[in-house]
């Protein structure tokens, strides 16, 4: 009986305890929010932790679980970093910060996406709110010191200018951007919106790249872009307004060291120094010199810029879609935005829908409008800038003689010797009357067949049509004798249009057996490219109509060519290739990994029997974690991949029909007596071969081995990337060396080759400082070594020439590519001082070297005598240097702590060297940098910068003109706040204002504008600043709101 008594006791007191534990038990709500921007996560799962079952949130994120206060709940989502948080109310809001490597997340590759832990080749995934938030117009700028490996130069600071690219080095003279592929199909990232842009991933070694066959040579750069999510709409606000100004400026001389200067060129010259009390015209008014700050005089302050993108997305099981509408602006620092000023407007819409449970369409569609207008930054004679470096500081920039404009005419100044120096400024503001018009319409439509579990059939028409409209007015005006246009006003109208038409198919299938996972993928794909471009001129335009809003074709009343009648056109052109590719993958057990693709590719740029190149590639991954051996150190490096791969790509980028000897027709005059033809006849037209014709012409190929490993320590927090790659470019598509006695032109050929050899670096570390202060720190860096083979020509050298003037006439080549050097080095003569005395260049002569100068005299410069031979030519001349660097690096850090968040990018470069183009080269009366004030003036002075003369005999292309380019650039600092907590509504779910500073500051030993220099006349040429167009510093207010 006691015992029965006893057992109800115990029964009852359990009872007890349970209805006790049930009444403290209470229903607690909450919310989950994506940290990054605020968006709520659907199907994070939510616990109690120690116990079983719990919740998913919903499409707003919610949630709803049994706990009490004071127990942790456990939210996790795929990702994301998982979060404990005690029970402390009833209404929680919990934030998920992303991953930052997670190995589970997905990334593109070619025309699929791959686990990043499966992958085997070298590439780079950059989210695109990366991007985004550093606020450029064109995305490529957002890369910068984030990608290592990926060399990336701006070709000039003016709105709208593009940048030269190159992965892994330099790999040929035939155009060296990377392929683009937008959502699958291959477009121009320049003028995509930033904000469009959900990840770049960049394809670097061939293994990775060879699925693209022979348009990879240089790499390749997918950018997929933004898609709907299932759950609730979401209205979003990005926008900014900012004010530009030029970072630095270039020292000139004033005034009064100009008039030293001049006189001390002239004694030197053995003439009288000058009486500049007799040219009133460098006086102003109150009897002061006139002093012009020339460069500064070309640029605005405070030039404007402003972006403003609202966005859509949203979905539901069934389909999801994403729409941006976007407008930008941005003017120039340079003459202000009636002279440079780029705007651009953005429509993108795109869409997925799983109409059948077997059948999934979608589409991605965008249209781009952009508007330019610029100032010239070309050669030495074609630059607006370059004007400027060399003026007279005694000319003043307006004047009342010149009846045409408020600007001063230097005809009229009484110092003769600057009457032929045109007003740059002047010149400048006149010349405002060009704009470009482009509009951009792209659509991808796909449809997804899932015909048997894990058997796809994916394809994909994609459609692009871009046009093109330029128009160029030239007025009356004359600012000297030789900077004018004074007989007629003149109008030219160009226009061009192109379509582009992809479609690619592909069949994939993946399966698992046992430990065993493969996948393959089939496809073809065939692209067409056709365009056509006509143009025309006209002079003489009618009184009335001689303006910018009036000045068309249409209005001009000339007749013939010398009055600026012209008309130009060519046939359609058109492109066509065809493709076959495939890929094969397999991995046991997530640890042994092996990926092979073959791509064959036929082009219609070569001849029947040399159109097919075929590329293959194989690569192999061993996640060493993954062993047993690894158990002792899986607690700090918890993560350590072995990868190496091997592979073959292509190059393709020369004209069409190369293959092929043009007809060309040409007048010419035939000798009759003593005359060439006839007075007053025409000339004589005959037909002719313009170039001579090579059908074995082929393809480029470039192959890369590549080592690697990613690996990741201390809790996930610490992740390291590092590779090393062995690159030869061969076959080179070059112009073949032929007599001149041949007639015509020489054809392309095969031959030559270059290797680029070099290491990369990616460190990242984020970690937390208590639950509120979430912190990170990204680091990387490239070596490349560059180096040219065999070149096929009769001296083994492809010549830079100077045509283009860019040195005026102190060198007709100073970079080219040779054997055993890098592309595009800088070719001149290395000095060895300066003579200080006689004694000094007697015993220089008498030590058999020559010098250069016809009459040396003490002051003057020193050349080694490369050969030893007695005189200096152009077997003295050596390398000085190349526009390319040796390392390229970068960081980035930050923060976030309780809505605030503080970001800092930075990159540099290490062994760019830059030919310093716009200085005086000996012009009697043009205007120097401040470096002449270290000039030699007798025995002692200067061991570097010579006398001052008023001729160039010291001033022939050398290393005096090839400065030190190494930087680094803080690139970006942005501190921002979200107000949402403070606003405490439902109506936002972020609203946060930040300030930015781009461009901030600039660490460098160059005393030019900006290091960072990648103009060239050839597309493998840079660090040439001919008065470089400055990037602009900008700071910027901004606001990023979600509904």
């Amino acid at each position: 009986m006691r015992s029965k008594d006893f057992f109800c006791k115990v029964v009852m007191t359990a009872f007890m305890l349970l209805w006790t534990t049930s009444i403290c038990a209470k229903t607690v709500t909450g919310k989950v929010l994506s940290a990054s921007d605020n968006e709520p996560l659907l199907g994070a799962t939510v616990i109690v932790q120690g116990k079983q079952g719990g919740s998913v949130t919903d499409l707003d994120g919610n949630f709803s679980i049994e706990a009490n206060d004071g127990q942790t709940l456990v939210v996790s989502y795929i990702g994301f970093i998982t979060q404990r948080v005690k029970v402390n109310g009833d209404n929680l809001v919990i934030k998920l910060e992303e991953e930052a490597n997670s190995l589970n997340d997905v990334v593109v590759i070619g025309y699929g996406v791959q686990k990043k832990k499966l992958v085997t080749g070298a590439n780079i995934n950059v989210k695109g709110d990366d991007i985004a938030k550093l606020n450029t117009s064109n995305p490529l700028q957002a890369l910068q010191g984030q990608t290592p490996g990926m060399t990336i130069i701006s070709q000039s600071g003016q709105p709208g200018s593009g940048l030269k690219v190159n992965i892994r080095g330099m790999g040929t003279i035939n155009g060296s951007d990377p392929l683009y592929i937008i959502d699958g199909i291959r477009g121009d990232i320049a003028s995509l919106n930033p904000a469009d842009i959900e990840s770049i991933d960049v394809l670097k070694d061939a293994a990775s790249a060879a699925i693209y066959g022979s348009q990879s040579a240089n790499g390749v750069v997918l950018i997929t872009t933004k898609s709907g999510k299932e759950g609730r709409a979401v209205v979003s606000f990005d926008g900014y307004v900012g004010w530009q100004n030029k970072p630095r400026s270039v020292k000139m001389l004033n005034a009064h060291e100009y008039m030293t200067i001049l006189d001390e060129q002239a004694i030197n010259s053995g003439k009288q120094p000058y009486d500049w009390s007799a040219y009133k015209s460098i006086y102003n008014a109150d009897g002061s010199v006139v002093d012009t700050d020339w460069v500064d005089q070309m640029f605005r302050k405070n030039a404007q810029t402003g972006s403003y993108n609202i966005g859509v997305t949203g979905g539901s099981k069934t389909g999801n879609y994403a729409l941006t509408l976007g407008y930008m602006n941005q003017e120039g620092i340079v003459g202000g935005k009636d002279v440079s000023n780029y705007e651009r407007y953005n429509f993108r819409v795109n869409s997925d829908w799983q109409v059948k449970p077997w059948l999934k369409i979608g589409e991605q569609v965008s249209f781009i409008y952009t508007k330019n207008r610029g100032v010239s930054v070309g050669n030495a004679y074609n630059n607006t800038l370059k004007g400027a470096f060399g003026m007279s500081p005694l000319v003043p920039v307006y004047g009342k003689n010149n009846y045409k404009s408020p600007y001063l005419n230097t005809k009229f100044m009484d110092w003769q010797d600057v009457q032929a120096m045109g007003n740059p400024y002047g010149l400048m503001m006149t010349n405002t009357n060009n704009e470009n018009n482009a509009a951009r319409f792209s659509a991808n439509v796909y449809a997804d067949a899932e015909w048997l579990k894990d058997l796809h059939f994916r394809t994909v028409v994609g459609y692009e049509y871009y046009s093109s409209d330029y128009r160029n007015f030239t007025p009356i005006y004359e600012f000297s004798d030789y900077s004018r246009n004074i007989n007629q006003t003149r109008v030219s109208q160009n226009a061009s249009h192109n379509h582009q038409l992809t479609w690619t198919n592909t069949l994939s299938y993946s399966w698992k057996w046992k430990a065993h996972s493969l996948n393959a993928l089939v496809g073809t794909e065939a692209y067409q490219f056709s365009g056509i471009g006509v143009g025309a001129g006209q002079g003489k335009l009618k009184s009335g109509f001689d303006d910018w809003s009036h000045a068309y074709i249409s209005n001009g009343t000339a007749s013939s060519p010398e009055d600026g009648l012209s008309a130009s056109g060519a046939p359609a052109l058109k492109q066509r290739m065809f493709s076959y590719f495939g890929r094969a993958g397999w991995n046991w057990k997530e640890t042994y990994m092996l990926n092979a693709t073959l791509r064959a590719d036929a082009s219609s740029k070569f001849a029947r029997g040399n159109r097919w190149g075929y590329f293959p590639s194989v690569s192999a991954g061993w996640l060493v974690s993954n062993e047993r051996f690894w158990k002792p150190v899986a607690n700090i490096l918890d993560y350590f991949k072995l990868r190496v791969s091997w592979g073959q790509v292509g190059n393709q980028n020369i004209g069409d029909l190369m293959f092929v000897s043009p007809i060309t027709t040409a007048g010419v005059y035939y000798l009759f007596g003593n005359q060439y033809g006839a007075a007053a006849q025409a000339p004589f037209y005959g037909a002719y071969e313009s170039r001579l014709a090579n059908e074995k012409v082929k393809w480029e190929t470039s192959e890369q081995i590549d080592l690697g490993f990613d690996a990741r320590a201390i809790d996930g927090r610490l992740n390291i990337n590092f590779d090393w790659y062995y690159k030869t470019t061969k076959d080179w598509l070059v112009v073949a060396p032929i007599l001149a006695t041949a007639g015509t032109g020489a054809p392309y050929i095969n031959g030559g080759d270059v290797k680029n050899t070099g290491v990369e670096v990616g460190l990242s570390w984020s970690d937390r400082l208590g639950k509120d202060l979430h912190y990170y720190v990204n680091v990387n860096g490239a070596y490349n070594h560059n180096e040219v083979g065999n070149i096929p020509t009769e001296d083994g050298i492809i010549h830079g020439t100077d045509g283009n003037g860019q040195l005026y006439d102190n060198s007709t080549e100073f970079y080219r590519a040779s054997n055993g050097r890098p592309i595009g080095y800088f070719w001149g003569y290395k000095t060895a001082g300066v003579f200080q005395n006689q004694q000094d260049i007697n015993d220089w002569i008498a030590a058999g070297n020559g010098v250069l100068q016809s009459d040396v005299q003490p002051g003057d410069v020193k050349y080694y005598d490369i050969d030893h031979n007695g005189v200096i030519n152009d077997a003295d001349k050596v390398n000085l240097g190349n526009g390319m660097p040796d390392f390229t690096y970068g960081f980035t850090l930050g923060f976030d702590y309780k809505g605030f968040d503080f970001n800092v990018t930075a990159n540099g470069m290490v062994g760019n060297d830059v030919v310093q183009a716009y200085r005086n080269v000996g012009t009697k009366t043009a205007n120097y940098t401040t470096e002449v004030l270290s000039r030699w003036t007798g025995e002692g002075t200067s061991n570097k910068y010579p006398r001052v003369t008023e001729n160039n005999i010291n001033w022939q292309f050398s290393d005096l003109f090839i400065h030190d380019g190494s930087f680094l650039r803080v690139s970006n600092i942005t501190l921002g706040y979200d107000f949402v907590k403070i606003l405490n509504t439902q109506l936002f779910s972020q609203a946060r204002l930040y300030f930015q500073i781009q461009n901030a500051l600039t660490f460098t030993k160059y005393n030019g504008m900006d290091p960072e220099i990648g103009y060239g006349v050839n597309s493998w040429a840079s660090g040439i600043d001919l008065g470089y167009y400055p990037r602009p510093r900008t700071i910027l207010v901004g606001v990023n709101l979600k509904f």
